[in-house]
């Protein structure tokens, strides 16, 4: 019986390490500032940080347990993993009470679900996990190396007593069986940037631009519109580059207008990679004319939601 609950308790120590390791990854892999789990108590300027913060803490923990050696450096890695748990178990039932519609953000993008019991006790089990495995003279590598039947037999029972426990496992078996539509698919900003510094119409263009960073950006269905400003033969103008939020090349697209009298001077680009149809403009210019305000193109359909701010 003894090796039994011997091979229990070790067993804990790498289901804690991959358990936080991908809390971790995670939470750095989401781009969204509007920020999940206990983050949004915080203000909005705070939550991206808080959620980095909580990233570096769960990365530093798995590393120690993955490593540390000893009884006071071996205990205090377990001390802290079920410091971590048990915070995020008091944590989420504040969240449950004063933000209901929130997910528990403990992993990332995933956790969008609503808090219910479920994430409490997952958090609560795996508390009680790592105080279990105070003791335990290995370490979580040496744990895997060592490994028997044993000890995969409890890895296996774990897994699925966690999966059942994981909201997170339905937005798994959502995301592989019905792919995001590009049109409502959450692209950071940066990857645009960058697909556009990487087109041909960029290289072009850049010498007619006053700056490098966009005055204005907005999202229209499939595609990201970024407007600079710039001079072209001594007149002041607006430059609009249309850019896919998919597909493995920037199919950049761009058009130059005259600031004061909104007249387009030209249109630049082809069709978009790929060449599928998509509910877009046909050309920016056409994006352009649908949102041109006196002297520069805008967006009147600015974002008025959360969400879709967070397309932005």
């Amino acid at each position: 019986m003894g090796s039994v609950l011997d091979v229990v308790r070790e067993t804990q120590l790498p289901v804690l390490a991959v358990v936080l390791l991908l809390g971790a990854v995670a939470k750095f892999a989401d781009r969204s500032q509007r920020g999940q789990g206990p983050a949004v108590l915080l203000p909005v300027g705070w939550r991206r940080a808080a959620t980095l913060a909580h990233g570096v803490a769960e990365g530093t923990v798995a590393f120690a347990l993955l490593g540390a050696s000893g009884a006071a450096g071996g205990a205090a890695a377990r001390i802290a993993a079920a410091a971590l748990f048990a915070c995020g178990v008091a944590a989420l039932v504040v969240l449950r009470r004063t933000a209901p519609e929130t997910g528990c953000g403990c992993f990332g993008g995933l956790s969008t679900a609503p808090v219910d019991w479920r994430s409490i006790a997952r958090s609560a089990l795996l508390a009680v996990s790592a105080l279990a495995a105070v003791g335990v003279p290995a370490t979580a590598a040496g744990v895997v190396v060592g490994a028997s039947t044993g000890h995969a037999a409890v890895v296996a029972i774990e897994t699925v007593l966690l999966g059942v426990l994981s909201p997170e496992s339905a937005e798994l078996a959502r995301r592989a069986t019905r792919r995001v539509p590009c049109a409502v698919r959450e692209v950071p900003l940066k990857r645009t940037l960058a697909r556009l510094r990487a087109s041909d119409l960029w290289r072009i263009n850049a010498a007619l631009l006053e700056d490098t960073e966009p005055k204005d950006v907005w999202r229209h269905g499939c595609w990201r519109f970024v407007l600079f400003t710039g001079r072209r033969t001594g007149r002041c103008v607006d430059v609009v580059f249309g850019v896919p939020v998919e597909g493995r090349r920037p199919g950049v697209r761009a058009v130059i207008a005259d600031r004061e009298t909104g007249t387009l001077l030209s249109v630049l680009g082809g069709p978009a990679d790929g060449g599928r149809a998509d509910p877009v403009p046909a050309t920016a210019s056409a994006a352009a004319d649908d949102h041109r305000a006196v002297g520069r193109p805008r967006a009147p359909r600015r974002p008025t939601s959360a969400r879709q701010r967070d397309l932005l």
